[in-house]
């Protein structure tokens, strides 16, 4: 895989960097993204055995955690929200599936919602992609992406399932 020339400077090996990029999936050469949406997962479902105040004690601990992580790294690469930081991925995916019961037709839902939201970006989300900067920045357009695809998934489940 042919990594980017900015992203050469990041140490792979320092674990704020590996964080950042979603554990390796940031240095996809196309939709980055996406492929850190992927990478969440294993982490979604990992953290879905714990009881629900477990989970959601470990997302508010990944989203603080992250505004340290992804200021960082964008600090190491000199620019601001760079496409390879898919930590916020991670933990936006994590918020999509607050008390969701997981199977693969609600994965593939949520999977789809925080996409499009995160993509898409509607009201708050553009506005905090656009105002907010540094870390928070970055995790919160995220953040937002996940409540939206949340609220949707609440009220698609019963027709998904």
């Amino acid at each position: 895989m042919k990594i980017r020339p900015e992203l050469k400077q990041l140490n792979f090996l320092n674990p704020i960097h590996f964080l950042a990029l979603g554990f390796g999936s940031g240095y996809a050469p196309k939709a980055p993204g996406t492929f850190g949406t992927l990478a969440a997962i294993p982490v979604v479902y990992l953290a879905s055995l714990l009881p629900l105040t477990g989970y959601v004690a470990l997302t508010f601990i990944f989203a603080v955690i992250g505004c340290f992580i992804c200021g960082y790294t964008a600090n190491a690469l000199k620019t601001h929200d760079h496409p390879a930081i898919v930590w916020d991925e991670v933990v936006g995916l994590m918020i999509t599936f607050i008390a969701i019961p997981l199977s693969w037709q609600n994965l593939l839902a949520g999977f789809v919602l925080f996409r499009f939201f995160d993509i898409l970006k509607p009201w708050p989300i553009k506005w905090a992609d656009q105002k907010v900067h540094g870390g928070t920045g970055i995790m919160l357009d995220d953040v937002f992406a996940g409540l939206m695809a949340w609220l949707v998934l609440l009220v698609l489940i019963p027709y998904i399932n």
